[in-house]
């Protein structure tokens, strides 16, 4: 496995397992066969809704396969419905809950989006919390403390802008460790990674393979440029995409529950792609994005805010 320093001074695996849409059934083996296979970095969210399955394949690992705590890094997300001072130590206590862990390794503040106690996807504006109301740097200054309180080793936050993050930055104590961002070919985000090197904080990309399961979206893994390097170099589109970043030192965290395709994304560490090809990769850019705000585009919310 390769690694990466976060500003806290602990090593991020560059690869990861996402579990985001791991169904009930699925995801338990898909983390077991993962961690058989090398993997010890898993990205998970209270949203998500299969955390309970998740701690069980952590627990039962730990227990029969000899694995201990420290040798895997996991990833959790605080939800838009806990941002309140009140609701964000109990949030986290309940996801290590569910994960049977007493500790984690990383965790984010899921969207720059605050809702109403328990409404997981806004239906009318009546769910949202103005920022005016509850700024970001209030829930933050919270998750700082689980920090201090050894709940979890680092936090940071996920589809974070430059200006959202310099607003944490500039009114809060702790730099984030990581923002988490969707990044592929398709949407480079070269001008806010450079910001976020600049500033120490490391950035993973989620949907790194794109998202071609979106209907009437297109599909990279098919994309002609992708699928030339791929067979040149004798490997496959989805080691071209994960390589690409993990060259741009940027952590990935692509998702799947079959045995061979996890193989297969792991084995994009030992891929080498020259200047050539990454610059051919790169300008592939269009600013697309598979995974928009537009659930949340209600009261002062709208895209270009959220994404600000």
């Amino acid at each position: 496995m390769k690694y990466i320093s976060l500003n806290t001074g602990a090593k991020m695996p560059v690869i990861g397992l996402g579990t985001f849409k791991s169904g009930a059934g699925e995801v338990y083996q898909a983390i077991r066969w993962a961690l058989k296979l090398g993997y010890n970095h898993f990205d998970c969210a209270s949203i998500y809704g299969n955390q309970e399955e998740i701690g069980q394949a952590f627990h039962d690992a730990f227990k029969e396969d000899n694995l201990k705590r420290e040798q895997i890094f996991i990833t959790s997300k605080l939800w838009n419905d806990s941002h309140n001072p009140q609701d964000v130590l109990p949030a986290l206590e309940q996801t290590l809950k569910e994960l049977q862990l007493e500790y984690l390794d990383l965790w984010l503040m899921h969207w720059p989006v605050a809702q109403k106690k328990g409404s997981a996807v806004p239906q009318n504006e009546d769910d949202l919390i103005s920022l005016s109301e509850l700024p970001l740097s209030v829930t933050y200054k919270q998750m700082e403390n689980a920090q201090k309180q050894g709940l979890t080793k680092a936090i940071g936050v996920s589809n974070f802008g430059q200006k959202n993050l310099e607003n944490i930055i500039s009114e809060c104590e702790i730099v984030p460790a990581v923002n988490q961002i969707e990044s592929h070919p398709y949407l480079v985000q070269t001008e806010l990674i450079d910001f976020c090197k600049k500033n120490m904080i490391t950035v993973t990309a989620y949907s790194p393979l794109g998202a071609g399961e979106h209907i009437g979206q297109e599909n990279l893994l098919e994309d002609k440029t992708i699928v030339e390097i791929a067979q040149k170099l004798n490997i496959t589109p989805a080691q071209v995409l994960l390589s690409w970043q993990i060259n741009r030192d940027v952590v990935v965290i692509p998702k799947s529950v079959h045995e061979a395709r996890l193989k297969e994304n792991l084995t994009a560490l030992n891929v080498a792609l020259d200047s050539e090809d990454m610059q051919k990769i790169s300008s592939l850019n269009k600013n697309h994005r598979y995974i928009d705000a537009k659930v949340f585009a209600y009261k002062d919310y709208t895209q270009d805010s959220i994404f600000a």
